[in-house]
């Protein structure tokens, strides 16, 4: 891998992370109201109201001081800008067809490092750890599978084997974590674990796994209009059996297609979730758009309306319990949520790539 994707030094983003760098005098309280805005309506959903982490999808803290000091600014721009493929965490920048300017992204991160009075850690970004990946890959799995999953998928702790990860965190940032650990998350410190070669080993195997990486913002397409919200106007209503007076199997929204029946599907991942991949027919309705506009456009005359997230309940859940407080009755959130319908080989459609 090259040295400019060993450091995380993206193209599109490079100026923006020398002027994160640069900019050390501290917020005003006007930028510390509009991060605190910012963070309830798009972060808390998943990573706590505290930012404590854990309220849904096993979205970390961020006020871990591990993390914090060693992974602001480059490191954290990446992942909140572009996501993480295959999880819950899309990318947020307007460039993926998300709600945030690159400004509102350097204020967010800035104030989570001001709110937590971290001092940074300074890493030597271009070190390479030399260590054997062979002994690297025994060592993952009998200490970090369970939460990081086999394949480095991720299960109740980060996807270690995604690209962009990999690409954007140094060497020395990972044996940072393995060293030390996550404060405030279940990730503990393995220095007593494992001893400083072994350490060096895993980073050794880990890196093994990176297979490069930049960002591939998609050609944006135009959501569906108004009148092409309710999918097969002419059909029947679909017969659902719900869960919990909720929960709807994914078989039963695939019948459903299937048959051409006529209801509504919602995607309330961030748009640039569902310029990535979605239901075909699916609309766009972010959870972080205002919950008197929850409603916005959809037709209120019993008409079923089915929601998704990739949770796969969080932000599904919470456009309907929005919805309901509207008077919206017959709705309903696909229980599997769409990470498992891609697994399951259900169809999806994307946005076309540059």
């Amino acid at each position: 891998m090259t040295a400019y994707l060993r450091a995380g030094l993206l193209v599109a983003a490079t100026g923006v992370l020398s002027a994160v760098q640069a900019a050390e005098d501290r917020l005003d309280a006007t930028q510390i109201a509009e991060a605190e805005v910012l963070y309830q309506q798009y972060c808390a959903l998943c990573h706590g109201d505290d930012r404590a982490g854990y309220q849904a999808d096993h979205a970390p803290s961020l006020k871990s001081q591990s993390l914090l000091s060693t992974g602001y600014p480059r490191f954290m721009y990446t992942t909140v800008a572009y996501g993480r493929a295959n999880t819950a965490m899309e990318g947020y920048s307007t460039e993926m067809g998300g709600p945030l300017d690159r400004a509102q992204i350097r204020l967010l991160l800035r104030w989570l490092v001001e709110t937590e009075e971290v001092e940074r850690v300074a890493l030597d970004h271009d070190a390479v750890i030399a260590g054997d990946a062979q002994q690297g890959k025994m060592l993952y799995a009998q200490h970090c599978a369970s939460c990081h999953g086999a394949d480095g998928q991720g299960i109740t702790a980060p996807s270690l084997g995604d690209p962009a990860l990999l690409a954007n965190a140094p060497d020395a940032f990972l044996k940072y974590a393995i060293v030390n650990g996550r404060d405030g998350t279940p990730m503990a410190s393995f220095s007593d674990q494992l001893k400083d070669g072994e350490i060096n080993s895993v980073v050794a195997f880990l890196r093994s796994q990176a297979a490069g990486w930049k960002p591939e913002p998609p050609t944006l397409v135009e959501p569906p209009a108004p009148e092409d919200y309710v999918l097969n106007p002419e059909g029947e209503t679909p017969r659902f059996t719900l869960r919990d007076g909720r929960y709807v199997p994914a078989a039963e929204v695939v019948r459903a297609l299937e048959e051409k029946r006529r209801f509504i599907l919602l995607d309330t991942r961030p748009a640039s979730a569902w310029q990535r991949s979605h239901i075909p027919g699916a609309v766009p309705m972010p959870y972080y758009r205002e919950g008197d506009r929850a409603g916005e456009n959809l037709p209120n005359d019993g008409t079923w309306i089915v929601a998704y997230c990739a949770c796969p309940h969080a932000a599904s859940d919470f456009v309907i319990n929005n919805l309901q407080k509207l008077g919206y009755r017959n709705t309903a959130v696909i229980d599997e949520g769409i990470l498992v319908w891609t697994a399951m080989g259900l169809p999806v459609t994307a946005g076309a790539m540059r």
